[in-house]
């Protein structure tokens, strides 16, 4: 293939269609060495030894530095979480984003974009330019298993693109969620290699695992876990956005000459839908007509926008969707907040975009920056199942029936607030997916892999408010930086050959809207849901739903389904029967692209691989039943911890107490699940919070009077399955002092960021009735050890 060099006069108009050259290094010179960049790092020539002995008689030579290449564009890459391709008025929807909104008319939309369907192998595609199960990220961290190609662990041979604009000049930096750190390696005994700071990122302010509580998150700047806010107005998305911009500035102030690469990544709008109330206050009334009201004014809106083709036809929502008209006025009005919840998350992240890229404009930056806006990573997400949910953690752990709308609506006022943590319904999720059936997981359909993108470049880009329709993946955002930037794909980082990037530049598509479509061929799976794609074809199975939670049938034994996506836009006309040969094609060709990327083995199980040993996935605690800790250990993750759920389990502490002693002795999770073992004006007690939704504590009768003291609760777990419950007995110094029930227990997982601590607990409050911050749940006393023990 042939090499581009960007000249200043073609960066001021269109670029040359072309993809990345890798066969051929971009060379710069530094006197007169030529800079090899498909070799990373990047060495300086051989020197001649000098033979002159005084320095002030001999020559200096020119001092060797790497730059980018002349006239390189800054990079920004924004990926919004959980949204799906009829969500926003940029694509037809009903939430208003003006951000995206001014970005697509000064820039172009890609209308036929597509994500993973699920959010790790999403930004390890982004990030790597290859496929997901290439780079070992098949599925989330949280449920990695023994196969390559799932078990979490980035290759060394893969490396992201940061990577390479790192050692090619740029500055680069990470903000918000990660998600793509294996869940063993997230502790004080690292390894950091696959932290974002050894990812090809100078700098990372934001969070390491899937989801955060945006009111209370757990953020780390580097490797260094950072305090919680004092701010009574805090909400991440600000804070990221803050200090994203902080940093650009700061660069730019420092090094104006040096080009910038940010990738931006809030945790917004997944779950929790946390939003300051004025803006879902902005939606109050606007969803009452109901979901499928929603759905048909986003599909007008969208063929008026030319963002699908007039003759689309809007897909039928699956048949467990329930009907608007037959709901109740609780369910309406319960619905209804959580899509104005929902809506105004959206509006609140765009707006804080919005703020990046006024401070980009504000140093005269933004002209030349290739700003690739990515609304979601997948489709909206129907994990919150068909009620929604109060509490998100609870249908994580695969139970759909602890609440009712009933229950739901006695924390409407909360609803969004620092008081709850909330998922909307399923239903919500396909009108957001509109033309689509399905949602976030389903690799087999549109709905799950269809997101909208806009990229803005003004330098770089001369068509301005157009729809580019050519088939695209996540994994082409790497060859299309690598081309803007006049960079070759590397051989080499770090004395590792790498493997060659599977995606393919977009930019040929910048110039010409009617240019033939390079991405020919890609595979989708997730959870045994696949699909192949090539040349205008689909051939796809449906095998799992997630508010169903259960394969539809074995993996062995399933209907695959086939669509002529140039004719059938949003997957309705199944051609499988009317066309077999082509279907076998079809089904040929997902083996061998499944076999060539380590698809296999399919793997189906869902809440069960939240198991590091049911999945066959290291954990940092291996085979051990005894962990002993002390004070001031704190911030230790649920997968860096003994896994103590659904089983019996002891702890033993030796604290120092000074009299009527309160706080924390040992506490795992926070107010929306967990349980802690602590001191309530000298009296030991022991409080399981079942999702925040039940609380069972049991407090000594007196408070200890001595200065040192042995505090033991043990809990007999009554067995018959996950989620059981137990009873639960205190003792001080070997004497029981209290005893009580605990009726059910989590089955699956506390949180995804909250922690184990000692001596305090460091978010929020696992006994919430009892502490109200972290403050008060520091322990006046001394915790000189504790140990915490499961059965052999």
């Amino acid at each position: 293939m042939n090499k581009i060099i960007l000249s200043t006069s073609l960066l001021l108009g269109i670029l040359v269609s072309c993809n990345t050259s890798t066969d051929q290094p971009e060379s710069t010179t530094s006197g007169e060495y030529k800079m090899d960049r498909t070799v990373l790092p990047i060495q300086p020539p051989e020197h001649t030894p000098v033979t002159i002995m005084d320095a002030r008689d001999a020559e200096k030579p020119e001092p060797f530095v790497v730059e980018a290449p002349e006239g390189a564009p800054n990079v920004v890459v924004v990926l919004i979480d959980d949204i799906g391709f009829g969500a926003t008025s940029t694509f037809g929807g009903a939430i208003s984003t003006p951000t995206f909104d001014k970005l697509a008319d000064n820039g172009l939309r890609f209308n036929r974009f597509h994500t993973t369907a699920l959010c790790s192998p999403t930004r390890a595609s982004l990030l790597s330019g290859r496929n997901h199960h290439n780079v070992n990220v098949g599925s989330v961290m949280e449920v990695a298993t023994g196969f390559y190609g799932n078990q979490g662990i980035r290759p060394d041979n893969a490396k992201y693109f940061a990577e390479t604009l790192k050692q090619n000049g740029y500055s680069t930096a990470a903000f918000g969620k990660w998600h793509e750190t294996a869940t063993w390696e997230v502790s004080v005994s690292g390894p950091y290699t696959r932290w974002p700071t050894n990812s090809g990122f100078d700098k990372f302010y934001g969070f390491i695992g899937g989801e955060t509580n945006q009111w209370d998150p757990l953020i780390y700047d580097g490797v260094t876990k950072v305090s919680k806010s004092d701010d009574p107005d805090y909400h991440f998305t600000t804070d990221m956005t803050n200090k994203a911009i902080e940093w650009v500035k700061f660069q730019q102030a420092m090094t104006p000459e040096k080009p910038f690469m940010v990738y931006y990544a809030p945790g917004a709008v997944h779950a929790p839908h946390h939003a300051p109330k004025e803006w879902i206050e902005k939606y109050k009334g606007k969803f009452d007509a109901g979901w499928l009201k929603l759905r048909e004014e986003t599909f007008n809106r969208q063929k008026e926008l030319g963002v699908i083709p007039e003759n689309t036809k809007l897909a039928p929502m699956p048949a467990d969707m329930k009907d608007w008209d037959s709901l109740s006025e609780d369910e309406k009005r319960l619905f209804s907040l959580q899509m104005e919840t929902f809506a105004g998350f959206t509006e609140h992240t765009d707006n804080e975009v919005g703020r990046f890229v006024d401070a980009i404009d504000e140093i005269g930056e933004l002209e030349n920056t290739l700003f690739i806006y990515i609304m979601g990573d997948n489709g909206s997400s129907g994990e919150g199942g068909l009620e929604g949910t109060f509490n998100e953690m609870v249908h994580l752990n695969g139970l759909f029936n602890e609440e009712t709308v009933e229950s739901m609506l006695e924390h409407a006022d909360d609803w969004g607030g620092p008081n709850s943590f909330p998922h909307m319904s399923a239903t919500w999720a396909v009108a957001t997916d509109a033309p689509f059936k399905w949602t976030k997981q389903m690799a087999a359909d549109f709905g799950g892999t269809r997101n909208g993108m806009v990229m803005h470049w003004p330098k770089g880009i001369k068509a301005k408010g157009e729809i580019r329709e050519q088939w695209h993946h996540v994994n082409d955002i790497a060859s299309t930086v690598l081309e803007a930037t006049n960079l070759p794909e590397p051989t080499s980082i770090n004395g590792v050959e790498q493997i060659p990037m599977d995606g393919v530049s977009m930019l040929y598509a910048v110039e010409d809207a009617n240019a033939t479509e390079r991405h020919v061929v890609q595979y989708f799976e997730m959870f045994g849901n696949r699909a192949i794609y090539s040349d205008g074809w689909l051939a796809r199975v449906v095998h799992i739903v997630p508010w169903v939670g259960k394969p539809r049938g074995t993996l062995a034994d399933e209907e695959w389904e086939l669509y002529n996506i140039e004719e059938d836009f949003s997957l309705v006309n199944n051609l499988a029967e009317a066309n077999p040969e082509k279907l076998k094609e079809m089904q040929d060709l997902f083996e061998k692209e499944a076999i060539e990327n380590n698809v296999y083995p399919l793997d189906d199980r869902l809440y069960e691989r939240f198991n590091a040993t049911i999945a066959g996935r290291p954990d940092l605690m291996g085979d051990r039943k005894t962990l002993t800790l002390a004070q001031g250990m704190s911030g230790i993750g649920e997968n860096a911890f003994l896994n103590i759920k659904n089983t019996s389990k002891t702890i033993v502490a030796d604290v120092s107490l000074k009299g009527s002693d309160n706080g924390i002795i040992l506490c795992q999770g926070g107010k929306f699940g967990g349980w802690a073992l602590y001191m309530n004006n000298g009296k030991p007690a022991y409080t399981y919070n079942y999702f925040g939704l039940e609380s069972y504590t049991i407090t000594a009768p007196m408070a200890i009077t001595s200065d040192r003291a042995e505090i033991k609760l043990q809990f007999d777990y009554d067995g018959g399955g996950t989620g059981k419950g137990g009873t639960a007995k205190l003792f001080v110094d070997g004497n029981m002092v209290a005893e009580g029930r605990v009726e059910k227990t989590q089955p699956a997982v506390f949180s995804a960021d909250e922690t184990t601590d000692v001596g305090k607990d460091d978010a929020t409050q696992v006994a919430d009735k009892v502490f109200t911050d972290i403050k008060e749940s520091e322990f006046t006393g001394y915790v000189n050890k504790v140990t915490i023990s499961i059965p052999n």
